[in-house]
Parts: structure tokens; sequence; C-alpha cells
């Protein structure tokens, strides 16, 4: 989940909460306060791995592009992977997700950093299986006793959980079937954070977005890799589905193909997007190089979606089908 100005300003913002997520940012508030951070600007990378030009002296990123529609993978591809990890979510509905293999976080803000609204927690109201093979990650409008939010009015609850001490691993194909929910406000995520984040502090343990996308866009996915000299919008690529479909009226599969010095995006096997740290410019730095752990969350508010309204529905659901981990065959 990347920070992200506010959607009615093209700048970062000025100032942030001053306390974080401990498992992903112990120290943000004061690696924020580096100017060289907080300047930086998003950079779009899609299709191969060519050098960005920059015109000299300019230190923005180049503008926005939509990616364009390459043709998919040929189905041999499949071939030269192998499982490593997953999660089916078959079981009984109303069971909490597995904890061999899932935490749960718990809270609101400050934690996030994201001026988010929502309230995580683990009863299986927020986050459970159906029933049908799948999880449900559901927003609901509701107060809980004991909630403390530092933004909005604290009466939304939701669900973020997390492989953190459980699996991560450097390279592979990380892919996910989920059902996003529509809605102003909303942010549905499935992404990745480096898995030392207890001893460096984010972004230099890295942040790979698979899937983000707006409720209030349910047509678009958002890729995204977050690190040193890329922090609020990071280096970015995004596609959107043909003739206003919406991502929302179904399943999709959201992938990357991570691999040393380069992570390719899918949205339903067809490649949309590449970056490569070839293409990092004066002042950034790749740090996917290491294990990281995933995490699939359902966030209400912040930054970037802006807050819910009155068109908003409660409760949301986020559907995942599964979670698959695969390794490259020896």
């Amino acid at each position: 989940m990347r920070l992200r100005p506010s959607p009615r300003s093209t700048s970062a913002p000025s100032t942030l909460p001053d306390t974080r997520l401990r498992s992903r940012l112990p120290f943000f508030a004061r690696l924020l306060s580096k100017a060289a951070l907080t300047t930086t600007a998003a950079a779009v990378l899609i299709a191969g791995c060519a050098p960005v030009r920059h015109h000299p002296g300019d230190d923005a990123a180049p503008p926005k592009r939509a990616a364009p529609a390459p043709a998919p993978a040929p189905d041999s591809a499949r071939d030269s992977w192998r499982l490593v990890w997953a999660d089916e979510f078959r079981g009984a509905a109303h069971r909490r997700p597995d904890r061999a293999k899932w935490v749960f976080d718990r809270g609101g803000e400050p934690q996030w950093g994201n001026h988010e609204w929502q309230y995580y927690t683990d009863r299986p109201r927020n986050v459970s299986l159906d029933g049908h093979g799948n999880l449900a990650l559901t927003a609901r409008r509701e107060r809980l006793r004991g909630m403390h939010c530092a933004v909005g009015p604290c009466n939304i609850t939701s669900a973020r959980i997390k492989t953190k001490g459980r699996f991560a691993r450097a390279y592979g194909r990380f892919e996910a079937r989920i059902k996003i929910p529509r809605g102003q406000g909303l942010w549905p995520a499935f992404w990745m954070l480096g898995a030392n984040s207890d001893k460096v502090t984010w972004p230099a343990n890295g942040e790979i977005d698979v899937m983000e996308a707006l409720g209030r866009q349910p047509g678009m996915v958002h890729g995204t890799l977050h690190g040193p000299g890329y922090v609020v919008q990071g280096i970015e690529t995004h596609t959107a589905l043909p003739q206003g479909g919406r991502l929302s009226d179904g399943f999709h599969t959201y992938r990357v193909d991570w691999m040393p010095g380069k992570v390719v995006w899918y949205l339903d096997g067809t490649q949309y997007g590449t970056a490569c740290s070839s293409q990092l410019r004066r002042g950034q730095k790749w740090v996917f190089d290491h294990p990281h752990y995933l995490l699939l969350n359902l966030a209400v508010g912040g930054n970037w979606p802006g807050p819910p309204d009155a068109s908003t529905p409660f409760p949301s659901r986020m559907l995942v089908d599964y979670v698959r981990v695969y390794a490259p065959q020896r």
C-alpha cells in the first residue's frame, strides 16, 4: 500500500503520522524528514527495460501513460515453474484463515500512514473463509468498543493479513485470483514487503505492489515498486480492462514474475508492465534482492482513494480464491 498524495494535490503531503506499523516502517517519520525522499515523484515503466530518458536538470518523472496490451504469455511458459507455497482457502464458512500461514494486523491510524479510515480486526466478520473456496476480507460500517482512530469517524472495520514470520521468498512467480469490491474510498491490495523490515526501515526493505485498485475506478489495476528514491508514488504501471469492463464484476488473476533486477506485472496472464534495475535514476536504489512476505488487505479511505461517501456500499468484500507462489524449475 503505497503512500499517495491527496487526490486534490500532485505533490507529496508535507506532514505524515509520526508512528507507523512496526513490522513495516518503524522509523518512517524520521526517514521522510530527509528532503531527498519527500521530493521524489513517480516514474512509470512499461513494456521492456530500455533506459528511461530524462531532460537535463528535470527532477520530475515522466508523465503517466497507460500500458499497451501485449500478447499473453505462451502456455508453455507455465511448465517452467513449480509450486512452492499456496493457500486455496478451503474450509467451512466463518473460519479464520490458516494461522500457520497468516498473521493479522490490528488497529487504526496512525499505524498505516496513508490517512486511512478503517480499523483492522481479526474477527471472522472481517476476515474469514466463505465456505465456497474463497477468503473474504470484509469492510463494514460499524463502531466497536475500544476502537481508536486518528483519522475519520472511526466507524469502519476491515482486515489486513500477512505471511510475516510464516513465509517469505525472493524471486519467483507470485499470483492471486481476486474479486475486488467497487465503491468510492475502497482500496483493495495484494502486495509484498521486504522480510528484513524489523532491521531495515521502509522503503529500504522494499515494497512490491502486485495489485492495487481504487473502488471508484474498478476497471483499472496498478502495479508498483517502492524503494529508496521512489517513495510516495513509486515506480508504477497500470492497465485497464477493454470496453469499460470492471474488475469488480468477477474474479481476475493478478501476478508478478520477479527475478534478479526485474519485476513483471500481469493481469489475467497478459503482461502489462515491467520494471528493471537498469532504469533507476541517480539517487534511486534497487532493493529487490532479498525475501519478501505477502499481504492482503482492504483499506477504506486515505490520501489516494479519498474517503467513502453515501454511495459506498457496506459491507464490501474482497474475495480471494487463492494465493500461489512458484519457483523456477531447476
